[in-house]
């Protein structure tokens, strides 16, 4: 990585914010829109169209395989990398083909969504929604590589700011206008109406500067002799290997271990008993270690079905270790001495967002309104997101990427902080609308940051394997983690309650309003100054975990700065 934290680019404010009227900013944000708008078309909403039409919760779940690709993209991101698309690659260049590729595909499932009905073809719908899921992941892999590709340091940030702002957009108008049009008309209008809304991705991928010259690396598979049937069965049985890698990982992930074991136990490797004994353990007291377990399971199985055979050289496995490993030992080259302590920053640095996925029923217990928490998080929320994803990009032209990374590891901690002065304030509404804006702002702040910082690392020829590879690494932590914050709130609530070590913070809220966490407390069983206290050690502790980011984060920029002095001297010498 070559930051110039050190020495920051010396252009006014005025032309770092021109940035974003650039021709590839536009073009990122309409891609950015088409990254958004199908993840939440077969994740949310299509399972409002389900359950309209009187399928089982059961089976809606079943929908959730549609979104594992998400989770482990970078399997097939070397595929992107190395594969050139007929007549499109020489047309547009290789991402820009695999653009326009991918996103005909989300269309045209969205499409074959539109003219179905749940009622007579569920499983065809399901087809349908894991191919968009599938394209959708693709396509995030796709347009990351390209947005990395066709950017210098400097732009980094505001190229990570127009693609939030494009997701963001496509999220609200995935989760609002198909709900309105199905109101108004029907369901098969309004993902009709979505599969056309992919134009606009199309119409980004045109928009798009061509990248420089993509760079395939060449398998270096002299010598190796291998009759074509041994090749065959030797690429099955790795695929065999890596699917169930993937889907042990995958119900690591998503937190959803039914679809995994079923499919384990409908191929043999699982019984009955064995697998209703495993999804209950999943949900109880332990199942967060169950989840690192499978997780750390899942990565060693993948990394089986990739590596070579022991002692022999043989074509599937000089491939697969050109593929897959080669991406990761250039990331350990260039990065010699600090690759564990960066690969460390990433899994911790938005730890304290990720944590915070109890605040809507917080904001409930305090007594919001559906309405007021709605107008809070959809209107103010997205406000303070905007902004904060805004100042992030200022700051990486203005600054750097390695010091917009440290300012960045503040926010969330302290950030969380604000909710528990928010905890004794009653249903005081524009307090709770300033705490929450503050809060988006420092989560998009910190998102730009480290987006920018991914960017940063990867190597050309590698760039779609190895940032798939840290924007999977970065969400693991904290979707495990995320887990235990119910059980962190209301055990903290009991303790307190009980005299326990938590009982102290009571004070804090001796002169709560009246009706403030009435209702939460009484569905804890505790009193309201008790729950105010749980809520109190959870975003403590939420800021808590956080302080490892800001640690590394230092640690890191410390490094990079000696590194590139070393790097200087070296040059000049």
């Amino acid at each position: 990585m070559t930051d110039k934290s050190a020495n920051p680019r010396k252009g006014n404010l005025f032309s770092a914010v021109a940035r974003f009227g650039e021709r590839r900013a536009l073009a990122m944000l309409l891609l950015g829109f088409s990254s958004g708008l199908p993840f939440l078309l077969v994740f949310d909403t299509l399972s409002i169209w389900m359950r309209d039409a009187g399928v089982t919760l059961s089976a809606i779940s079943f929908f959730s395989i549609a979104t594992l690709a998400y989770s482990f993209k970078f399997l097939w991101a070397p595929v992107v990398d190395r594969t050139t698309i007929p007549v499109l690659t020489r047309l547009v260049g290789h991402r820009r083909g695999w653009m326009l590729v991918v996103q005909a595909l989300i269309a045209l499932g969205l499409w074959s969504i539109s003219v179905g009905d749940p009622g007579q073809s569920l499983m065809a719908m399901v087809l349908a929604a894991v191919c968009v899921g599938f394209a959708g992941a693709t396509q995030d892999v796709v347009v990351d590589a390209w947005r990395i590709e066709v950017s210098d340091e400097e732009t980094q940030g505001v190229m990570a700011a127009a693609y939030q702002y494009g997701f963001r957009a496509a999220q609200i108008t995935a989760g609002a206008l198909p709900l309105v049009l199905a109101e108004i008309y029907n369901w098969n209008l309004s993902y009709a109406v979505m599969a056309g809304l992919m134009a606009l991705g199309a119409a980004g991928a045109l928009l798009a500067p061509r990248e420089k010259k993509h760079t395939v690396r060449p398998i270096p598979d002299e010598g190796v002799s291998q009759p074509l049937p041994l090749q065959i069965v030797e690429w099955l049985v790795r695929l065999a290997v890596l699917v169930i890698g993937a889907l042990v990982l995958g119900s690591a992930l998503t937190g959803k271990v039914d679809f995994g074991a079923g499919l384990l136990r409908g191929v043999g490797l699982l019984s009955e008993g064995a697998e209703k004994g495993l999804i209950e353990a999943w949900g109880g007291p332990y199942g967060v270690w169950l989840q690192l377990s499978a997780a750390l399971v899942g990565l060693v199985v993948i990394a089986l079905s990739v590596l070579p055979l022991p002692g022999r050289k043989t074509r599937p496995g000089v491939y697969l270790s050109e593929a897959f490993i080669a991406p990761l030992m250039a990331f350990w080259r260039n990065h010699a001495g600090m690759a564990g302590l960066i690969l460390a920053l990433i899994c911790v640095y938005r730890l304290p967002d990720f944590v915070l996925n109890i605040t809507g029923p917080f904001f409930s217990d305090l007594g919001f309104d559906k309405i007021q928490i709605a107008e809070a998080r959809k209107l103010w929320g997205v406000i303070g997101t905007s902004v904060g994803v805004f100042l992030g990009a200022v700051s990486v032209a203005r600054l750097g990427i390695l010091r917009t990374l440290v300012i960045g590891s503040f926010a969330g901690p302290l950030s969380n902080l604000g909710f528990i002065w928010l905890a004794g304030q009653g249903t005081d509404f524009t307090q709770f609308a300033v705490i929450n804006s503050i809060d988006n702002a420092a989560s998009g702040f910190a998102g730009t940051a480290l987006i920018a910082y991914m960017s940063s690392l990867t190597s050309i020829g590698f760039t779609a394997v190895q940032y798939a590879l840290f924007s999977s690494l970065y969400g693991l932590p904290g979707r495990l983690v995320a887990t235990q914050s119910g059980r962190i709130v209301e055990g903290s609530a009991h303790a307190a309650e009980e005299g326990g070590a938590t009982a102290p913070l009571r004070m804090l809220f001796t002169d709560m309003p009246v009706g403030a966490l009435a209702s939460g407390a009484e569905k804890t069983g505790v009193s309201a100054a008790s729950l105010a206290a749980g809520y109190t050690t959870f975003f403590l502790y939420s800021a808590v975990v956080g302080v490892f980011a800001v640690v590394l984060a230092f640690m890191v920029a410390r490094r990079t700065r000696a590194a590139e002095a070393r790097g200087g001297e070296a040059a000049a010498g």
